[in-house]
């Protein structure tokens, strides 16, 4: 059965779905309230809403629904087969909605709340951990929602919402995104401990043009640089392989695939060397970013004044 609406029109059973959920929802609350006390009177004054209010509200429950949810007795009423079988549903989706609130208070509570922090791979292995080690010295209550990737990846989930902020590199320049640089780090040609090059502590770039490169992917700011890099030292770099991983790289070149431009590692690895570059300047600049004009809760904001006063001393020695 489909009801007719005061406003001389009807909501279908076929009905768009969004269209149902705008109107129910702001009544779906005061359904639950009745339907707990089976009162009027006693549920709008539990409610501290007048009387009449909730009585319409229903009412236009019921005609949207078109569906009777409640026999009424007087001042009392009782739920109709129907009206049970919507119950149940709706205290699910209240609970759920009472859950989402009280976690997103949690998130923005200043002393316990929640970052959603992006950062390189490259960086997962030093510098963050010290970073959060030293933020967590005066915030140690605040939790961390950590995800490691590849820059422009991250970017992507900036925009989407999904991070608060993120270290990456190169420091994007695009205007709905604000960047600050933090840092540099000079980068090395990696070269097998038997290469041509190992008994050297410095070279020209130029100097590994004849030599197979084993990169990033495309998509990742230091593959961008490294081919920015080679375009400057007037080659093209003949890639033998592209991975995910600045160590699986390493790995690659320690076992005479071919030579990389790499940050410094964590640990020093055996059967590599590792070569300043002296031309062109080989350095890749690492900055911290979000997305404009959204409010910070103060977590993030904490956070975020705390990455911007390391400038200039992001990196470990």
């Amino acid at each position: 059965m489909v009801h007719q609406r005061s406003s001389g029109e009807y909501l279908s059973p076929s009905g768009d779905t969004q269209d149902m959920v705008m109107l129910l929802a702001p009544r779906l609350a005061h359904f639950a309230g009745v339907a707990r006390t089976e009162h009027v009177t006693r549920a709008a004054r539990e409610m501290q809403v007048p009387q009449s209010t909730l009585s319409r509200a229903l009412v236009r429950l019921e005609e949207d629904l078109g569906v009777d949810l409640f026999a009424r007795h007087g001042r009392t009423v009782s739920l109709t087969p129907a009206g049970h079988t919507f119950l149940a549903s709706v205290e699910r989706a209240l609970a759920e909605i009472g859950r989402a609130a009280e976690e997103v208070r949690a998130d923005a509570d200043p002393a316990t709340g929640k970052v959603a922090f992006g950062f390189l791979h490259t960086m997962g292995a030093e510098t963050v951990p010290g970073l959060l080690h030293a933020f967590r010295a005066d915030h140690p209550r605040i939790r961390f929602s950590l995800v490691q990737n590849y820059g422009e990846a991250m970017l992507e989930r900036l925009r989407a919402g999904e991070l608060d902020l993120c270290l990456t590199s190169p420091v994007p320049d695009a205007p709905d995104l604000v960047a600050r640089r933090l840092d540099e780090q000079k980068l090395r040609l990696v070269v097998p401990a038997d290469h041509r090059l190992a008994g050297r502590r410095r070279i020209r770039l130029a100097e590994a043009a004849d030599d197979t490169f084993v990169t990033l992917e495309p998509g990742y700011g230091l593959r961008r640089i490294t081919d920015d890099l080679c375009a400057r030292a007037g080659f093209r770099p003949r890639i033998a392989f592209e991975g995910e991983e600045a160590e699986t790289l390493r790995g690659l070149v320690a076992a005479g695939l071919g030579v990389a431009l790499l940050p410094p590692p964590a640990v020093p690895r055996p059967g590599v060397v590792e070569l300043s570059v002296t031309a062109p300047k080989a350095v890749r600049e690492i900055g911290v970013a979000w997305l404009a004009g959204r409010p910070d809760t103060p977590p993030v904001a904490a956070f975020k004044k705390f990455l911007l006063s390391k400038r200039g001393n992001l990196l470990p020695d």
